[in-house]
């Protein structure tokens, strides 16, 4: 139940309304932003809702039970505060959203619609679309554990332990040469050996890309210096002289966890469990081994 403050009620109640929408949005870095569909800005709590972007919302709707629902905003870009390269980079990615119904009159006069999260983002040419997803959408991701061969954790998580900031496992680069737009030679990585960034996370810290991370597709030694290959380009252009630090990669396998980062104790798959192959064998004659006993993995 929303709990409507009584003078705006009465406002409403009265049929003579000055009534508009603001959206609170807190990015994944803390950024918050404020954006209104009225025609002038509103103060809401302390936060300026702009008016400039012209966002507007689409029919949101409400259901029983735990199903879940969802809606949409669409506005056009604006240079100083919502922008192309910001959504390219995927900073408004998973921020949280929150919708209210205001008298724009007396902004003190309002009440929470909703809340949930941005999902997918479409741009086209000078204007935007994103998806708000309701808090029920959580229902919808895979919870608990599963048996499988490959370790469950994340390298340097809780349960992994591994202490990532190490310096065996931190490098610190330069791109020296660049290759394509998701391919370069790095600068300060001769130390480490071939593939020990695979599937490691790299970020800028220097650079029009600053801040934001990525995954190495591949970490090569060659005969030109260590190759990094990111999995997708950057929203900036790479060039030459930017900055970036780069965390170990882990392909989740025992021999991996074991011999690489000595953490076998905190392997968290099951290495032992049979697999396909297992499922389809069958006995042969003369293979050592047929005691006329279960067979066993």
């Amino acid at each position: 139940m929303r709990a409507i403050p009584p003078t705006l009620q009465t406002k409403l109640n009265s049929g003579v309304t000055m009534l508009c929408r603001c959206w609170r949005i807190v990015r994944r870095d803390g950024e918050v932003l404020g954006f209104t569909d009225h025609d002038e800005d509103v103060s809401l709590d302390a936060l300026v809702c702009r008016a400039g972007t012209g966002l507007t919302g689409s029919e949101a709707t409400a259901r029983l039970g735990l199903s879940v629902a969802g809606s949409e905003i669409s506005g056009a870009l604006d240079g100083e505060v919502l922008n192309e390269a910001d959504l390219a980079a995927g900073r408004y990615d998973a921020a949280s959203i929150e919708v209210y119904l205001v008298d724009w009159s007396e902004p003190e006069l309002n009440v929470l619609l909703t809340r949930g999260t941005l999902g997918e983002v479409r741009r086209e040419g000078a204007a935007f679309a994103a998806e708000v997803r309701s808090l029920a959408d959580k229902l919808n991701e895979e919870r608990g554990r599963r048996y499988t061969a490959a370790c469950s954790a994340d390298l340097g998580d809780a349960r992994c332990a591994i202490v990532l900031s190490a310096l065996a496992f931190t490098g610190a680069g330069a791109i020296e040469t660049l290759r394509g737009t998701s391919s370069l030679i790095a600068s300060g990585l001769d130390a480490y050996a071939d593939g020990w960034f695979t599937g490691g996370r790299l970020q800028w810290t220097s650079g029009g890309n600053v801040g934001l991370a990525i995954e190495v597709k591949s970490h090569r030694v060659t005969d030109d210096g260590a190759v990094l290959d990111l999995w997708q380009a950057m929203p900036e252009p790479l060039s030459e002289g930017d900055a970036f630090a780069v965390t170990a990669g882990c392909d989740k396998r025992f021999v991996t966890c074991r011999d690489r980062f000595d953490n076998a104790a905190n392997f968290r798959g099951f290495p032992h469990i049979p697999g396909n192959d297992f499922v389809a064998r069958y006995a042969v004659s003369g293979e050592p081994g047929n005691t006329g006993k279960s067979l066993q993995g």
